[in-house]
């Protein structure tokens, strides 16, 4: 890509005699050290990018990527491609014994952050941000949809499934939660997976749920290749299948999707509660974002005032039932709308 403001310090003679020098010695047999122009050319193309790193953007655009690249957390620096895997825990881990990035520069301090990468990151972090851009994908969920139509959605419902519960919570892009509930789905596990007790029992849920933008469903983790689970994965991928049908009636007509999946690893990671490749209980989390909604003037997740007692006298821990589903179901949205319009 093109460096805005950058221009080569050597003339076009120059830089000819450099080229030609280059491709004598491909054509050699054996490599040889390439010339004094050829290095001083290297050196100071590097160096004029080190000088132009802070001028190359305007305080707009450095103020944006300050801002996500100092703020963000580790699962949400992992959407930006070039900082998946080490990378993005790198930026987390020097601003946890440095402190916060006060300018671009900053990032070559960063372990193998070099101009021409930081160049990169910052045209792609760039990109991101451009909410209108159509071919910005949210990578988070399948099918793929353009981050802009989540930007756009007024309200999601979040879906998670197990084998005896179906829960959701409607929340809106302010993260204020319209409505959270569950329902006991027990007889579907003892029976034999027919499919209209299926359709019957998924459609009422459906029935009941309040209109909204799009519909994100927990994507099924279980191992189709343990053959002693599969009765749990045919009940799975059933609900699921079911719920794709039912919540988009009129896909075939519109050609658009408003159902969609997403990993649970992925909220796992954006509240880092992983351990290895599990991912723990939410309870404990979405505990503490009941507290803060309850005494914070700006709480990450508002809820109702007058469901806000219901909600937290809710989830105290009563033996085996620790609303895990209802719990699982808010996270996924708030991880969803987050992840869209950070």
């Amino acid at each position: 890509r093109r460096l805005i403001g950058w221009s080569c310090p050597f003339s076009r003679s120059e830089r000819c005699q450099a080229v030609h020098s280059s491709s004598s010695l491909d054509r050699q047999d054996t490599p040889q050290e390439g010339t004094s122009l050829e290095k001083n050319m290297k050196s100071s193309v590097e160096k004029n990018m080190k000088s132009n790193l802070e001028k190359d953007f305007s305080p707009e655009q450095r103020e944006v990527l300050l801002r996500l690249l100092n703020t963000a957390s580790e699962s949400q620096l992992d959407c930006v491609k070039e900082l998946q895997g080490k990378k993005a825990a790198s930026i987390v881990q020097y601003r946890e014994q440095y402190g916060p990035f006060p300018n671009l520069d900053t990032l070559r301090s960063v372990p193998n952050f070099h101009t021409p990468f930081i160049y990169r990151l910052c045209l792609s972090i760039l990109s991101l941000n451009d909410r209108t851009d159509p071919e910005v994908i949210a990578k988070f969920l399948k099918p793929d949809i353009p981050v802009c139509r989540l930007q756009e959605a007024e309200s999601i419902i979040s879906i998670v499934f197990g084998l005896r519960k179906l829960a959701w919570a409607h929340v809106d892009r302010s993260l204020t939660v319209r409505e959270w509930q569950q329902k006991e789905c027990f007889h579907l596990v003892k029976g034999k997976h027919l499919p209209e007790v299926y359709l019957e029992t998924i459609s009422s849920v459906v029935s009941v749920l309040p209109q909204a933008d799009y519909y994100i469903l927990e994507k099924p983790s279980v191992s189709s290749q343990n053959t002693s689970l599969f009765p749990v994965v045919l009940h799975l991928r059933t609900v699921e299948a079911m719920l794709y049908c039912l919540l988009n009636p009129r896909i075939g007509e519109e050609k658009e999707q408003r159902v969609f999946s997403m990993n649970r690893s992925t909220v796992g990671k954006h509240f880092e509660i992983m351990v290895g490749e599990a991912r723990t209980s939410g309870v404990e989390v979405v505990q503490r974002l009941i507290a803060e909604a309850s005494i914070a003037p700006k709480p990450r997740v508002t809820f109702p005032p007058e469901l806000l007692r219901q909600y937290h006298q809710q989830l105290q821990p009563r033996g085996q039932n620790r609303y895990e589903e209802m719990c699982d179901a808010l996270l996924q949205a708030v991880t969803c709308y987050e992840l869209a319009l950070f």
